[in-house]
């Protein structure tokens, strides 16, 4: 069963970043912008981000299994469609498509495993190899694109999805039993709007903003729109009986730390992949091959820290690898980003090992502590809230890092205005890396567990949660 969960975690995360390393290719085939090759990559995860907690909260109700399926066969069609498209614009519209399938996987994957294994050490060690495999699948995605791309073609990204997806939809029919939660939350057509207007609008004021003027009407109205989304949806989500987004789980220190740790971390990754598969193939001259190659010390100590993250996790609790994933991330970008030049050989490569490095070590500590304080029927609901953190991060490190390098160059090859972007790009992940940090030391220690042990005993969670 972990197995199953594990690969269709694998396709999905894969295909949120192997596409980095065939955008040079895309764009030459369909002669679009940087912005536009950046739609094709956030339109997935952006889709993404927007369906996870109603996929998660549809599964509840209608039957896990039922919807672990059904997105499996979404996302292999999305992803015919996909290897297949005529325009840079139909590639998009599939993409999301495609992303909609996916957003039935991750959640639901976490939920069986949430409940499958229940005791918490058992528990933590499965997350710890569920979260490797997330973390492993968004960085092997530019090696596996990028094999594909030089010996095949861009469009063979889409086709390795196939197989997997038929083979999965076979292997869950037969060894996952259907489920369904005690108590299923209801549709919430409020809160999903709000949540995809608030992420969209955002994403979108960010990434059209080189072109607009960060000034322009387009933008400050796109950013203001979600500034109002993200109230209102906090306002709305307070009054219903049983929201999307629960708002009262933000009390519990830890919770609300992992949500924001996820987010962050994931923010770095998209940016980081986004900036140095530019730079690998169209500053250095890289082939897709070469660039996948490059970037592979990221998913391989990414591979080796996650199950000893759940190990260490399942013992210790996760304050210690909230610190060392932490520290390795910001240690990479100081590297990256301190000296005048770009990194090169060696010191490239180091850069990219202690990305994996710290990356590896977060995501067996963002998922535990999320649903450590959380009742069995709602670890879903937790974990889903921090799938939709990572998601939306990866979002925003693609808008944010890609609008940075559109500002500062118009024609993507070596310069002063790639290198000061490139510089910049790395100084936002050791920023993310510090407050990652900050905020793991403070909602990890006594005065988080503390403020956890008054809550449940003020407002006991099961009443709490189902009134």
């Amino acid at each position: 069963m972990l197995a199953i969960c594990c690969v269709s975690v694998f396709i999905v995360g894969m295909d949120s970043s192997i596409l980095n390393v065939a955008l040079p290719s895309i764009r030459q085939a369909f002669g679009g912008s940087i912005s536009g090759a950046q739609w094709t990559l956030d339109a997935y995860t952006l889709t993404l981000a927007s369906f996870l907690m109603l996929s998660a909260s549809t599964a509840d109700r209608i039957g896990r299994r039922k919807v672990f399926q059904t997105g499996l066969v979404v996302f292999t069609i999305g992803s015919l469609l996909c290897s297949i498209a005529p325009t840079l614009e139909t590639l998009t519209v599939f993409r999301a498509l495609q992303a909609v399938g996916g957003s039935m996987l991750n959640p639901v994957a976490m939920s069986i495993i949430t409940n499958t294994f229940t005791e918490p050490a058992e528990r933590a060690r499965a997350i710890g190899v569920w979260g490797g495999v997330v973390g492993v699948s968004v960085a092997a995605g530019p090696l596996i694109g990028g094999a594909l791309v030089e010996f095949v073609g861009w469009r063979s990204v889409f086709w390795v999805n196939v197989p997997i997806g038929i083979a999965a939809f076979v292997l869950a029919k037969l060894h996952v039993p259907e489920s369904r939660a005690a108590h299923a939350r209801r549709f919430d057509p409020a809160g999903q709007i709000l949540v995809i207007g608030t992420v969209f609008l955002l994403t979108f004021g960010i990434i059209e903003a080189p072109g607009s003027g960060w000034g322009s009407p387009q933008t400050l109205l796109s950013l203001l729109g979600s500034a109002v989304c993200l109230v209102a949806l906090v306002v709305v989500e307070r009054r219903r009986v049983e929201p999307l987004i629960d708002v009262r789980f933000f009390k519990a220190p830890p919770f609300a730390g992992a949500t924001a740790i996820a987010l962050l971390m994931y923010t770095a990754q998209g940016g980081f992949l986004i900036a140095n598969t530019l730079y690998l193939q169209d500053v250095r001259g890289f082939s897709p091959l070469e660039a996948g190659l490059a970037i592979l010390p990221m998913p391989l100590l990414q591979a080796l820290c996650g199950p000893i993250s759940g190990r260490v996790v399942g013992r210790y609790g996760p304050r210690r690898s909230l610190v060392i994933g932490s520290i390795g991330s910001i240690s990479a970008g100081l590297l990256a980003a301190v000296p005048a030049d770009l990194p090169t050989g060696p010191r490239m490569l180091l850069c990219y090992g202690l990305m994996g490095f710290g990356l590896g070590w977060m995501n067996a500590a963002i998922t535990t502590t999320a649903v450590s304080g959380m009742p069995n029927a709602q670890a879903g609901v937790a974990a889903s809230i921090v799938s939709t953190m990572r998601q939306t991060g990866v979002t925003f490190g693609v808008a944010i890092i890609g609008s940075v390098i559109a500002t500062h160059v118009t024609v993507l090859a070596p310069g002063p205005g790639f290198t000061a972007a490139y510089r910049i790009s790395w100084a936002i992940i050791v920023t993310c890396g510090t407050l990652v940090f900050c905020i793991g030391l403070l909602t990890t220690g006594r005065w988080a567990q503390r403020a956890v042990y008054r809550q449940v005993h003020k407002h006991p969670l099961e009443k709490m949660w189902h009134p």
